[in-house]
């Protein structure tokens, strides 16, 4: 009704009904209740704390006395409301992302309740909060099929170059509209070549003609939609789609493409509230076949419905950016993404580092990837060599070198051998110091298929959150980490535990 009144919505639309995959308030259990309020409440302390900083950016480009001169875009949203919290909500999303939502039961939940919101959680909202967000949509995000999968709203502010103020535009876009309505707004080409390297064709049409004519023609009649084999397309104000899985259920729990039941809307229903397949089932035919038209002509096919897998390049068999077995790593590299990095996960790897120790001797990280939610780290603790393995911040397996590390330049080793028989096993871990041992240990589980989604691999500290609760954020190594291997499966064994030079030029020199 709000949105009715705001003349966000038309007048005529209609709340969709709360599809039954989604649990009601009122069917939840009691004992969970609390713990959802506290997800919603963690949420809206977060949208009103971005909320904040937006309007700080806002101000300056004010005080610059820009502002009136500036385009702005304000969308809020991320393919609508997400549904990646499961039903019942994740303390760690890391951990739903790797398929093991079974860990977080309610008592477990229960127990961190005070702990949502702080640095000790990385916690998301359950489903049923999605869908209301999602108001007056069917589904979520994750189920591009559908407009509560894809919708958002937006604001776009800019005095100087339209008239037009607190009005509404029903006119279709999408997102890679933006990029071809700046350079419309500029007066700017799209570029063609950029540092020598030919562009694709933008995609984009530009919404300009929409911002001073609300009758001006639809800039974009066709547009496909597709994520995890939930798809759609819309044509002139019509709309197929076809819901082929939710967010929180996996693959081998889903229906063939063949069997996925397909719907279609009519122009005037806003909420996508009326299947009209039954009816007019020439339409509905007519439009799929323009959706496999378009899915050809963008790179959609062919289509995966995995979710899980699909984190790990490896296990979804698609191409990886880091070749071969053996990755260098040199001094100051950092923020580079899980996908950048050779895959460690479920398998034998080593880790080897040549350090510059100074007089007094040395701490801090070597190297790291991921964070306090799931990942590794290679550092120094009280002038020791050490290893922690963090399995979604719910256990950190630790081991310890035995001996210092001296001043001078000295090549440290982790070794990590699997103990196979499928994903997420564990292993044992030895440490060495210029091929001697100095310490080994046990890690009784990892993580299968993602550490991260936006916490980075370091050399020389561990970026946003730490790795090991051994060291705060500040926990630059205050030597020199002069370069990283990182070696996995047969390229891990060696029996000196030492990288040669000519061992280093080797991988140097190889493509990766």
């Amino acid at each position: 009704m709000r949105q009715k009144e705001l003349g966000a919505i038309p007048p005529e639309a209609e709340l969709t009904d709360r599809p039954d995959e989604i649990p009601a308030w009122d069917d939840m259990p009691d004992d969970l209740k609390p713990i959802l309020a506290r997800q919603m409440e963690v949420y809206a302390g977060f949208m009103e704390h971005t909320d904040h900083h937006v309007g700080r950016l806002i101000d300056a480009l004010a005080e610059l006395e820009v502002l009136d001169d500036t385009l702005v875009y304000y969308i809020v949203g991320d393919n609508g409301a997400s549904a990646e919290g499961t039903p019942q909500g994740t303390f760690n999303e890391a951990i739903t992302l790797n398929g093991a939502a079974g860990i977080e039961t309610t008592e477990f939940m229960a127990e961190r309740i005070d702990q949502f919101g702080t640095i000790a959680a990385n916690n998301h909202y359950a489903v049923g909060w999605a869908h209301a967000m999602d108001t007056p949509y069917q589904w979520t995000k994750q189920v591009a099929s559908h407009w509560g999968g894809t919708r958002n709203g937006t604001v776009v502010h800019w005095p100087n170059g339209f008239k037009a103020r607190g009005e509404v535009r029903a006119q279709f876009s999408h997102v890679i509209d933006i990029a071809a309505t700046v350079l419309d707004a500029a007066g700017l080409p799209a570029p063609t070549f950029v540092h020598g390297v030919q562009q694709m064709p933008l995609h984009g049409r530009s919404m300009v003609p929409t911002f001073d004519d609300p009758a001006a023609p639809e800039h974009r009649e066709t547009q496909y939609f597709e994520m995890f084999v939930n798809r759609g397309i819309y044509h002139k104000g019509w709309t197929a789609v076809t819901r082929h899985s939710i967010p929180w259920v996996g693959a081998a729990e889903l229906p063939n493409y063949d069997d996925d039941v397909w719907e279609l809307y009519a122009p005037d229903d806003w909420t996508q509230a009326h299947d009209l397949a039954a009816n007019q089932p020439e339409k509905l035919a007519e439009l799929q076949r323009m959706f496999l038209i378009e899915a050809a002509r963008y790179g959609v096919l062919p289509l995966d419905d995995r979710r899980f897998e699909r984190f790990n390049a490896e296990l979804a068999g698609r191409p990886q950016l880091i070749h071969g077995k053996s990755q260098l790593l040199y001094e100051g590299m950092g923020r580079l993404s899980e996908n950048s990095v050779v895959v460690i996960k479920n398998k034998s790897h080593a880790v080897t580092a040549q350090l510059e120790v100074p007089e007094g001797g040395a701490e801090g990280v070597i190297v790291a990837q991921g964070g306090a939610y799931a990942g590794w780290s290679l550092y120094l603790e009280e002038g020791r060599l050490a290893y922690c393995y963090n399995f979604f911040g719910l256990q950190r397996f630790k081991v310890y070198g035995d001996k210092l590390v001296a001043a001078g330049e000295h090549q440290v080793r982790m070794e990590f051998t699997y103990d196979g028989g499928g994903l997420a096993k564990g292993g044992d871990v030895t440490l060495y110091i210029d091929s001697e041992q100095v310490g080994e240990g046990r890690v009784e589980h990892t993580v299968p298929m993602l550490f991260s989604g936006d916490e980075t691999t370091d050399v020389g500290r561990d970026s946003a959150t730490p790795v090991s609760d051994d060291h705060g954020p500040d926990n630059a190594f205050t030597g020199r980490v002069l370069w990283v291997q990182i070696d996995v499966d047969e390229s891990a064994e060696d029996l000196d535990h030492l990288i040669s030079p000519e061992e280093r030029l080797r991988v140097a020199m190889a493509r990766q």
